[in-house]
């Protein structure tokens, strides 16, 4: 079962739920009980063939603002 991260806008905390993929985008209570809570976008590492290790990320952004429009100096 995947886990999903958390922060909790309330008090700051961050914590970690496992639940079923059909459940990923169901709200999540901060261990606290506060229900004000935010689902963080996480990496996680695998690895290859190789033997070598690998991160799994979510690609770059593009174009547009500073970072993906290459205003920056």
């Amino acid at each position: 079962m995947p886990s999903y991260a958390y922060r909790c806008r309330a008090c700051g905390d961050s914590f970690e739920l496992s639940r079923p993929m059909a459940e990923a985008s169901a709200p999540a209570s901060c261990p606290r009980g506060h229900d004000d809570t935010v689902k963080l976008l996480t990496t996680f590492g695998t690895v290859t063939r190789g033997g070598g290790p690998s991160l799994v990320s979510a690609p770059a952004p593009s174009g547009g603002g500073c970072c993906g429009g290459g205003c920056c100096g």
